[in-house]
């Protein structure tokens, strides 16, 4: 049976629903920490404002019954298929080292765990679009170390790089979370309308970002942190609504029939499929106009949450991700 996430208001329970356990939360507030909850399992806490809402949590759940560990800088949860981990790392004058030694190491324990294949990952980076001790921007001095990371994991391929989000907080310091599967075989997937983020010319930093546009599993398929981006280049500049059709639009065509054939998945579906998004949005005053476009195209009674925090680039107001669920999620 699948992972499956919901959410939740943050000061309620987590709770499972029928046959199903919590494997692991993630609240979205005002604070960042890591802890075990009094029901035992990690909770990852990440700051960004909510707007016009209040803090929630998104609660993932799982068939087994799992096991948790919190340790200093790092916390993971599973149940023999599969697995949770959730980091915190300070704030530094300088990311690179520091994001490669801690990611090295919990790719090092998704391995000795036995958990084959990371298939997403979220990466929540504090003052993002600022500037590091050496004048680099925090996002490029972050994406650095985590493809050293993954260089070491996965060697120089790319064909493994999972779906991801990487995106601003209200805080400083990086937070991190990674789902990943035992015996599962994930397909990372790009579109067709998007140059593959690992192929981004050297304009955008000294190593390009390591993900994926969408990672396919067991029918389910998770969307990656999408923005208005045609081929590599920011389009509508300045133009909220524009920019949040075009972020819609290069998720229809992620996950459209034309795009999954084409790399050999047989499957086709619908913006209006799209399941759990969050919609992250640089001004708070844009909030409105935002969901106006995301009520029109995906449909009033998606619940949608809404965050106050910047997007990886200085010329991009909006950034939208989610899951598109599979016959078993659905159960």
């Amino acid at each position: 049976m699948s992972i499956r996430a919901h959410f939740t208001p943050a000061g309620e329970t987590a709770r499972s629903g029928h046959d199903r356990h919590v494997l692991a939360t993630v609240t979205y507030g005002d604070t960042a920490r890591l802890t075990r909850t009094a029901q035992g399992h990690p909770d990852l806490a990440v700051p960004m404002t909510v707007t016009g809402g209040d803090a929630f949590r998104e609660v993932w759940t799982v068939a087994g019954r799992p096991r948790w560990t919190l340790r200093e800088d790092h916390a993971y949860a599973h149940d023999g298929q599969y697995l949770f981990v959730a980091g915190l790392l300070p704030e530094q004058g300088v990311y690179t080292p520091p994001v490669r030694g801690l990611y090295e190491r919990v790719f090092a324990l998704v391995n000795h765990l036995d958990y084959q294949h990371i298939f997403r990952m979220w990466n929540f980076v504090g003052d993002i679009i600022g500037t590091n001790a050496d004048g680099m921007e925090i996002y490029q001095d972050f994406v650095q170390g985590r493809a050293q990371a993954f260089h070491t994991y996965l060697g120089s391929g790319t064909a493994q790089l999972p779906a991801a989000t990487g995106i601003g907080t209200q805080g400083r310091g990086i937070a991190f979370s990674l789902l990943a599967v035992r015996g599962g075989t994930p397909r990372h997937l790009e579109n067709s309308r998007q140059t593959a983020a690992y192929h981004y010319p050297g304009r955008y930093g000294p190593k390009p970002p390591s993900f994926a546009r969408a990672t396919v599993l067991d029918d389910t398929l998770y969307v990656s942190g999408t923005a208005s981006i045609v081929g590599h280049e920011t389009v509508h500049h300045g133009d909220i609504r524009r920019q949040t059709h075009e972020t819609l639009d290069n998720i229809a065509h992620l996950v459209s029939r034309e795009n999954l054939t084409a790399q050999g998945v047989d499957a086709g579906h619908e913006l209006k499929n799209l399941r759990v998004p969050k919609v992250y949005v640089r001004h708070a005053n844009d909030i409105p106009a935002v969901r106006a476009v995301c009520e029109e195209r995906l449909g009033a009674g998606v619940e949608v949450k809404y965050l106050n925090v910047a997007v990886c680039r200085r010329d991009l107001l909006v950034e939208i991700e989610g899951i598109v669920p599979g016959r078993e999620w659905e159960r």
